[in-house]
């Protein structure tokens, strides 16, 4: 993967600057600031895959994403070019982008202290995912056969009605966001029930009730019965990784939060869940 960062920092005439790297899951991904020709800051990141997955949802977000939404008023990293490549069959693209320089708000997903931000950052997070759902796509974030399957086994009632679909980030945690508001990694959006991004946020505020009650006064979509899939379903895919073994941390808040959701649902509880 280093040689390969290297090659491609060769290719789209940029220069890697000295220091920390920064690897992704399992060593997926590589990315590490640089400078263009013209000595403007920017991020290289190369994602690797077998050649016969080089395609899909995730391997093309990015690029996507740049075309779907530009850099959102400012609020999303600018995708500046790409570079293709294969290897002994493996493929990588270089995604060269905008460098975001103010930190995330959080090293982990997971909120573990008050998020003290102004409400001018909550009326742009808020204004931006707006833009994001108005957004028309044939890209799919969740899909009603996992809502159908998971919902009943991990909250406990029958999968919600979505009243509608927007368009989604589909991953919008503290590590993906910054101050002043950027808007980070694009691999995964699409169409999604309508309040999936604000529950996705609210998940991740559970163990700090104070942001987590900010997260809801910020997107009245919460609570209300157009949220309730949304809701349900994001609930549902964080209690399926606590059964995994992940996220450990919020499965008591997670379980409250699946207790609140069987109290609001209309139909019956159709099963004990996990």
């Amino acid at each position: 993967m280093r040689a390969h960062h290297a090659h491609t920092a060769k290719a789209l005439d940029v220069q890697v600057e000295p220091g920390a790297v920064f690897w992704g899951w399992a060593g997926r991904t590589l990315g590490a600031p640089a400078r263009t020709a013209t000595g403007a800051p920017a991020w290289l990141r190369l994602v690797s895959a077998p050649e016969d997955k080089a395609a899909g949802k995730l391997w093309d977000g990015a690029l996507d994403a740049q075309h779907a939404f530009g850099d959102l008023d400012g609020h999303r990293p600018a995708l500046l070019a790409v570079h293709d490549a294969v290897d002994d069959g493996i493929a990588y693209r270089a995604e060269l982008s905008v460098r975001v320089d103010d930190p995330v708000l959080s090293d982990d997903p997971v909120l573990q202290h008050e998020a003290q931000l102004p409400d001018a950052w909550w009326n742009d997070l808020a204004g931006t995912l707006e833009k994001v759902a108005s957004v028309d796509t044939g890209r799919v974030a969740v899909r009603q056969q996992y809502m159908d399957r998971a919902i009943p086994e991990f909250v406990g009632i029958p999968a919600p009605a979505v009243s509608r679909w927007t368009t989604a980030h589909a991953d919008v945690h503290w590590a993906n966001l910054t101050e002043p508001l950027r808007l980070l990694d694009w691999e995964g959006w699409g169409r999604a029930p309508e309040g999936f991004d604000p529950a996705t946020l609210y998940a991740y505020s559970l163990l700090k009730p104070d942001t987590a009650d900010r997260v809801r006064a910020a997107f009245p979509v919460l609570g209300s019965p157009a949220g309730l899939a949304a809701e349900a379903t994001v609930c549902a895919q964080l209690l399926q990784t606590v059964s995994r073994g992940d996220n450990l941390i919020l499965a008591t808040p997670l379980r409250a939060w699946s207790e609140e959701l069987r109290r609001r649902s209309p139909s019956t509880v159709v099963t004990t869940p996990r």
